[in-house]
């Protein structure tokens, strides 16, 4: 009888495939650990070099891009047992962005978990705890055991997995406050239970079991679960129960944790409420971004709000400007105030921000004393968490280096709003949720006004040509508009023409656009040493846009090697890929990739 194909697939517990009355064996266990980063980002596509970094968590070999591309044909005909030798298939689909697992809501229980807490979000948000709680505890009802397993051990421990972990925690603890809002805490006590067991020292978890406990009339063995922490806390970590731990204890002693409970959270922090407001000056003369605003307040109206959101694009193209202005746009929807954090990601001079220095600066800007700061960078994190439960606030992580700087300066609260920019994309980012916003140069009229706002609408009406060609040469990049501008508002009596003419004859070595070649040199400086080759080879390349195939040829190497290098440029936004397979760069690139001397 011929095999039928599958009908639902299983990630958060055993991995496991459904198809008809017996499940089909999955292979190798590097197969079997394919399949599920495929079924952790369903939906999406997952690029070849970053199923090699999962699957081979240590050197991969040499062959790994062969082994991918056999696992996913075997993988191919085991979804789909009919299909002809060599036939692209519908499951799994190989695209210019990499391997796609195509699968409905209903088919994946990772999906329906998160459809389902994506609608017990909306009714917390709405004021329904009771219709939150029960897509809540559906949600965890597909919650079977540890995520993936019967992969690789050491393929589990990569933060693609470990991120769905952490979605589980943060779920259960949402339960938990819905649960404490109706009266109905007995139904979240295994889920907070099983969450522990995934991360133990969790305090946010520690504290609604604590509170749970005792909503349920089970007073003794809450005040025992809060000892046990606080050993456990004082052991491992050689600190006392934060902010909201203790908090839930005091209410506990106090015994005023009802069945009917109307409190969702444990309260507050008994420091002086500090209200931060660092979010830097708007630009007085801000222009454009239209098209970009309107998506960004279309992502607060979808799904509940979301909790972070990502803008990403390359060096000087206005990432800052942009978050900065739909910040102080926000602010009034977050009357806990705002944090800002300059990451240095990408710094010409200075190191990448360590996680422990920001949490330090923003935990002291939350009114936390230095005394009370904890030691470690896990602890620092929970107490963070803790300060900010309950509240709402906007914070903006600027100019980030990768996903784990990033980690741990996310708030767990879902009140607060964090807009990140990077000059990556920060995949591991979108996986925990973020939602990802490119910056592109702005449109020719923007960038028009952009200098207008800066040298005056009347200079430049009378030179429109000049100003046209004064865009041109600047790429239309904000930064190097802004630099051109400055020059020409130090010398006010300089005709626009003769600016232009400056700005053409000496290309990257113009005296006023140092800063640009700055920052582009700072997203160089992470390249490794082949892709910064290939980079300096494609400014000598006399088109803006180029195959991959043409690029290989260029750079004398083989065309697989050579797009991933293209995806390490295209990654830091050094490259952009306007089609599969091919490839532009942003035209102050043909300068800027090569040195001053052969500029």
């Amino acid at each position: 009888m011929e095999r039928a194909e599958p009908t639902g697939f299983e990630v958060l517990g055993p991995l496991r495939v459904q198809s008809g009355p017996a499940e089909p064996e999955l292979g190798f266990p590097q197969q079997r650990a394919l399949l599920a980063l495929l079924l952790v980002r369903a939906g999406r596509a997952v690029p070849a070099d970053e199923i090699v970094d999962v699957l081979w968590p240590g050197r991969p070999p040499a062959s790994a891009l062969n082994v991918v591309r056999r696992y996913a044909g075997s993988l191919r005909r085991l979804l789909e047992p009919g299909l002809p030798p060599r036939a692209a298939g519908r499951r799994i689909v190989r695209g210019a962005d990499g391997y796609l697992l195509a699968a409905d809501e209903d088919e994946v229980d990772l999906l329906r978990f998160r459809g389902l807490t994506r609608r017990a979000k909306r009714a917390a948000a709405t004021g329904r705890p009771e219709v939150a709680l029960r897509y809540f505890l559906r949600a965890l009802g597909e919650w079977r055991g540890p995520v993936a397993a019967g992969i690789p051990p050491a393929v589990r421990e990569h933060a693609v997995f470990t991120e769905v972990e952490r979605e589980l925690v943060r779920t259960a603890v949402m339960a938990a406050d819905a649960a404490l809002l109706c009266g109905r805490t007995r139904e979240v006590l295994p889920h907070l239970r099983r969450a522990l067991g995934l991360d133990p020292l969790n305090e946010s978890v520690h504290a609604r079991l604590v509170l749970s406990l005792a909503a349920a009339g089970r007073q003794a063995e809450a005040l025992a679960a809060h000892e046990s922490v606080r050993l456990t806390l004082s052991r491992e970590l050689g600190v006392a129960p934060g902010a909201e731990l203790s908090a839930a204890h005091t209410r506990v002693l106090r015994q005023d944790v009802r069945p009917a409970d109307a409190a969702p959270l444990p309260e507050k922090p008994r420091v002086p409420r500090v209200y931060p407001a660092q979010l830097p000056h708007d630009i007085e003369r801000f222009t454009g971004r239209y098209g970009e605003l309107r998506g960004l307040r279309a992502l607060l109206e979808t799904d509940g709000g979301t909790a972070a959101v990502l803008l990403t694009g390359t060096a000087g193209v206005g990432k800052t400007a942009l978050a900065v202005h739909w910040g102080h746009e926000l602010a009034e929807r977050y009357p806990d105030g705002q944090l800002h954090v300059d990451l240095r990601g990408f710094d010409p001079v200075a190191e990448p921000l360590h996680p422990a220095q920001a949490l330090r600066g923003m935990l002291g800007a939350l009114g936390v004393p230095e005394r009370r700061l904890p030691s470690g960078p896990d602890a620092l994190a929970g107490l963070y968490r803790s300060t900010l439960s309950g509240r709402r606030m906007l914070v903006l992580l600027d100019d980030a280096f990768d996903t784990e700087q990033v980690r741990p300066l996310l708030p767990a609260s879902p009140g607060c709003l964090t807009l990140v920019t990077s000059r990556r994309g920060l995949s591991g980012l979108v996986t925990a949720g973020a939602r990802p916003l490119r910056v592109d140069p702005p449109s020719a009229a923007d960038a028009r006004d952009l200098l207008a706002g800066r040298v005056g609408r009347d200079r430049l009406a009378a030179e429109p040509a000049a100003a046209d060609e004064i865009v041109g040469l600047c790429g239309r990049l904000p930064l190097a508009l802004v630099a051109v501008a400055a020059r020409a508002a130090d010398r006010p009596d300089l005709p626009l023409a003769a600016l232009a003419a400056e700005l053409r004859l000496a290309g990257g070595t113009f005296d006023a656009l140092a800063g640009v070649r700055t920052a582009f040199d700072a997203s160089r400086r992470h390249l490794s040493a082949d892709a910064a080759r290939l980079l300096r080879l494609l400014a000598r390349h006399p088109g803006p846009k180029l195959t991959a195939e043409a690029a290989a040829e260029l750079a004398g190497l083989p065309v697989r090697r050579t797009r991933l290098l293209l995806d390490e440029l295209a990654d830091v936004h050094l490259v952009s890929e306007t089609a599969p397979g091919r490839f532009a760069r942003h035209p102050l690139l043909r300068t800027f990739a090569i040195g001053p001397a052969e500029a």
